[in-house]
């Protein structure tokens, strides 16, 4: 009676601790499971913030850039616009560009009358820039030492090795047509004058020699033509006058 007694305690205490184990096999697993889930969800959302702020990024890039007044998406297409924009004021400075000037009443004497010459001898020279952004003459490109002539007859008003950026230089004054004429001769050889201040001169009097002297960097001539003191494109006034 004492034994069966004994057995009942430790059989409900059996049942207990079994009952226990299998509410915990289940609650636990279900909890653990429960939280991978939460995580998993966390890591997606921060994944696709990230993504957003990639592509934000990349739209923001893709805007062009603006250098002064040039527009342009690299900074090599920058230079690249810099770069034509100097070569097109270089061409524009170095072309004759008679065109752009009014020349009516440049003709003062009939052309082939021998009153007007030409300062260098026909095709010694290349014609370089003309009058325009401070240039007040042209540049009539030709080997040194090129004889140099007087435009027309009158008397020298100014012959010196140095006359400013005009280097060696020569300058006459004329009346041609009963106008008056002053032509300038620039950048002759050191020693090359042969004229001096206050003497007569006729229409093709050898004056110099083609130089490179006072603020040059080649050989060359620099003709200027002024008519009652304004000055005039002397391309235009030569074809004009000398024919």
């Amino acid at each position: 009676m004492t034994a069966r007694k004994a057995v009942k305690p430790l059989r409900s205490v059996a049942i207990f601790a079994a009952v226990g184990a299998l509410v915990a096999a289940v609650a636990l697993p279900a909890y653990a499971a429960s939280k991978p889930a939460e995580a998993s969800t966390t890591v997606q959302q921060l994944a696709a913030v990230d993504a957003q702020s990639l592509v934000v990024a990349s739209q923001a890039t893709a805007a062009p850039l603006n250098r002064g007044t040039f527009t342009a998406t690299t900074p090599e297409e920058i230079e690249k616009k810099k770069a034509e924009a100097a070569a097109a004021a270089r061409a524009a400075a170095a072309s004759p560009a008679t065109a752009n000037f009014n020349t009516a009443g440049y003709a003062l004497v009939s052309p082939g009358s021998g009153e007007v010459r030409y300062p260098l001898p026909p095709g010694s020279y290349t014609e370089g820039r003309t009058i325009g952004g401070g240039h007040n003459g042209v540049d009539m490109l030709a080997p040194a030492l090129t004889p140099i002539y007087a435009t027309a007859a009158g008397v020298v008003r100014a012959s010196a090795e140095s006359i400013g950026g005009y280097g060696v230089c020569v300058m006459i004054d004329s009346v041609v047509g009963g106008q008056q004429v002053q032509s300038t001769y620039g950048h002759m050889t050191y020693g090359s004058r042969q004229v001096e201040e206050g003497q007569t001169v006729s229409a093709g009097q050898l004056i110099g020699y083609v130089g490179s002297t006072g603020s040059s960097t080649a050989n060359h001539l620099h003709f200027e033509v002024w008519i009652n003191g304004g000055i005039v494109e002397p391309y235009s006034w030569l074809a004009a006058n000398a024919g």
